[in-house]
């Protein structure tokens, strides 16, 4: 299919063929008929990606400010790296979009295939042929109103949104600060709900089409639209101002407190300068609002990505309900689109509408539509370059077919990296479920086809190892799939995230048969660092049991992210304190077999973001893991001690190690930054690959540290030790035993 994407990078656009889409549980597959090209909000990511990199700089200096913090704990390579892998992410243009549903996903009732409907939200109804959104961000299309005038629905909402906040009422004056395309909008539906409205726009065309639509009148100066404003409100002043304007200019806000009455409102809509004047704001106490896109629900994750419902008594007018009035009002002609659409593209011309939107043509515009062909591309998969991406000094070495499920930031900016110049490694397909990450990884990384469709990865015969990079909800089922279909595994943490979904594991493992068996590795990278594998080395010659403790600085994650939630990603201690138990596991020796966890409990914090863990080894050892996000992001992020035989080891960030013993300090670093050991690890899981030989980890740890996280969380229910189930991970030296695997996957069921 076709879609418009852009890189922040360097601003480019791109017209570019990917695989359709699948839609996740929740979401709808919509054939995309009609889409609308916001002007202001496109134009403003236009020219923001179009910048130099200082230019981005002084745009945005949070960002700025993130990647010196980044430079101060991790090193200049490590930041750079992570800064270029952020802004060479695609970008989908576009969030407004009216087509037919070709498909549903598991638990959408709202809806069935063939429907009419109109859809919003950005990274959902992009400019594309084919787009996924969930369905509270999906209305039915009225039979009245075309294709062309519910492509508006999003940008509709919007207004609706902002009038909302202005609170108003019927027979109220109302000022708009820019009559573009959303300031045409909202005049409209000012008007309908019987509100008085004069406008303002540089632009005369803009002002005469507003004024033949119903405004009362308009200016195309400050001084004219201040006179015009005292006339039609008695000198009072209006009684509400909407800034529909896109400038970095404060000029519109200044306006506004001029233009309003005592105890008035204004209501920024559009993207303008933000320095609010205070005198004039103070002496008439005018309130001052910034509408946040089609109204409660826009960027919820629960409303979004959960559809989630909000109760009607506490919030009467949603995003979805904003924009189901809007096509309401579209069907009763209450709100005419006719006249403010200027332009009609089809996809395939879809650059050259961007060349008008940035200027380039000199045209003037309004309402920019893109079209799409009757019947589109739908195949779930693209071929880039079959066999792209063998390296030279390979061909000499067995070869291993190399696919991805999952291309998010942690494969385009670490993981693959990491990978490159690895021998022997052919790289096969990209699979995620929108085209345009995995259209992007494999294009950039080499890889022969990208799909929406993982399934196509696990029937590939020539996919010999299937990385699983997805979100933690997905790890369980995937390794199990890729496993029955006969494929080496990699999974990044967590393995799972509760105790049945690691019997099935289990079961998908043991039913391999007598080894050799898959190989199968967890994305427990940091025991293949080089400075973990140094200070490893060292402690061979101490017999005695080691104490190991981790401290962690893992910085604050919004409340809101996947991460926390229960479903997808299980919280902190399964998704991420796993890492710091393997790593005590690899410097001991030994597996956990007590472990005792408490947390800090504060409004501030989630349950999981500051925990400190107690673990005892079966051979006596002791770890601790002390995992905080209270503190400074610039502190270093990770510090690890080890103790015993008179000895001290310590790895500093992953960056250096030092080894004292008989009052001798030995030192190593790595100059280049944090390495925290992924190269070593993939490098070892394709050696193991390619000769036949046991896995680096023996897939027995990976079930001791699974289950100590578990315990870890039932000990903070429980406020007590919890002992790790040997019954269902196996002695650590004999083969996985599956005996009475339920009956401990009961206790640890409800940690997820």
């Amino acid at each position: 299919m076709k879609q418009i994407i852009q890189s922040y990078r360097n601003g480019k656009l791109i017209l570019a063929d990917l695989p359709a889409p699948t839609p996740r549980p929740g979401q709808v597959l919509v054939q995309s008929k009609v889409s609308l090209v916001s002007v202001g909000t496109e134009k403003y990511m236009l020219d923001l990606a179009r910048k130099s990199l200082l230019g981005k700089a002084l745009a945005r200096p949070d960002w700025v400010r993130q990647v010196v913090d980044k430079v101060r704990s991790e090193g200049l390579i490590e930041a750079y790296r992570q800064a270029l892998a952020r802004l060479d992410t695609p970008v989908p243009l576009g969030y407004s979009v009216a087509g037919q549903i070709a498909g549903v996903g598991a638990d959408v009732s709202a809806f069935r295939v063939g429907d009419r409907v109109a859809c919003a939200g950005t990274g959902y109804a992009s400019h594309a042929e084919y787009v996924t959104v969930p369905e509270n961000l999906c209305v039915p299309v009225p039979e009245r109103v075309e294709f062309d005038a519910a492509a508006f629905v999003a940008l509709g909402a919007i207004a609706m949104h902002g009038l909302r906040m202005a609170e108003v009422q019927l027979g109220q004056r109302l000022a708009i600060l820019g009559l573009g395309l959303l300031g045409q909008l909202i005049a409209q539906i000012a008007i309908a709900a019987g509100a008085r409205v004069v406008g303002m726009d540089p632009d005369s065309t803009r002002c005469r089409l507003a004024e033949e639509l119903g405004v009362d009148g308009t200016a195309t100066s400050t001084l004219e639209f201040a006179a015009l404003c005292a006339r039609s409100s008695g000198g009072l002043g209006v009684d509400s101002v909407l800034i529909s304007a896109h400038t970095e200019s404060n000029e519109p806000v200044e306006l506004a407190a001029r233009v309003c009455r005592e105890r008035g409102r204004t209501v920024a809509v559009g993207n303008v300068g933000m320095l609010i004047p205070r005198k004039p704001f103070f002496e008439k106490e005018i309130s001052f609002v910034i509408s946040r896109a089609w109204g409660p629900g826009a960027f919820d994750p629960q409303f979004e990505e959960r559809n989630v419902k909000y109760p009607l008594p506490y919030v009467r007018w949603t995003a979805r309900e904003n924009m189901d009035e809007f096509l309401r009002l579209v069907a009763k002609r209450q709100v005419r689109l006719d006249r403010i659409v200027t332009h009609r593209f089809p996809i395939e011309r879809a650059l050259e509408a961007y060349d008008l939107v940035l200027g380039k043509t000199g045209e003037p515009f309004l309402g920019v539509l893109l079209t799409y062909p009757e019947q589109p591309d739908a195949r779930p998969w693209v071929d880039i370059r079959p066999g792209r991406g063998v390296p030279t000094s390979a061909l000499q070495k067995p070869k291993i077919g190399l696919s991805l499920i999952g291309g998010g930031l942690y494969a385009r900016g670490t993981l693959l990296p990491a990978m490159k110049g690895l021998p022997g490694l052919v790289y096969r397909g990209v699979a995620t479920l929108r085209g345009v990450s995995s259209g992007y990884v494999a294009e950039k990384f080499g890889f022969a086809y990208s799909t929406s469709d993982y399934r196509r990865v696990l029937e590939d015969t020539d996919t010999d190892l299937v990385m699983i990079l997805t979100r933690h909800d997905s790890h369980a089922r995937l390794v199990s799939e890729a496993l029955n279909a006969g494929k080496h595994v990699f999974v990044e943490k967590p393995l799972v995230m509760n105790g049945n979904q690691l019997g099935e594991v289990l079961d998908a493992f043991n039913a391999r048969g007598a080894p050799p068996r898959p190989v199968v590795m967890v994305g427990f990278n940091r025991r293949f660092s080089p400075v973990a594998r140094w200070l490893k080395e060292r402690f061979t010659c101490i017999a005695e049991p080691l104490t190991v403790h981790c401290s962690v600085n893992a910085g604050l994650v919004p409340p809101d992210h996947w991460v926390h939630d229960p479903e997808q990603g299980g919280g902190r201690i399964i998704g991420e304190v796993c890492h710091f138990i393997d790593l005590i596991q690899y410097l001991t020796g030994s597996v956990p077999v007590r472990v005792f966890a408490e947390t800090l409990r504060s409004d501030r914090f989630q349950p999981s973001d500051n925990v400190v863990i107690t673990l005892k080894m079966a051979n006596g050892a002791i770890g601790s893991i002390i995992y905080a996000a209270g503190g400074d992001k610039r502190y270093p992020r990770e510090r690890i001690e080890v103790i015993g035989g008179g000895a001290v080891g310590v790895v500093e960030n992953f960056r250096a190690a030092t080894f004292t013993r008989g009052g001798r300090t030995q030192r190593t670093r790595r100059w280049l930054g944090v390495d925290r050991g992924h190269r070593v690890g993939i490098g070892l899981l394709l050696d193991a690959i390619r000769t036949g030989g046991a896995a680096p980890v023996a897939f027995e740890e990976y079930v001791y540290t699974t289950l100590a996280t578990f315990a870890a969380e039932e000990s903070i229910r429980r406020a007590g030790p919890i002992t790790v189930p040997s019954d269902f991970a196996g002695p650590p030296t004999s083969p996985v035993s599956g005996t009475d695997r339920r009956a401990s996957a009961d206790l640890f069921d409800g940690a997820r």
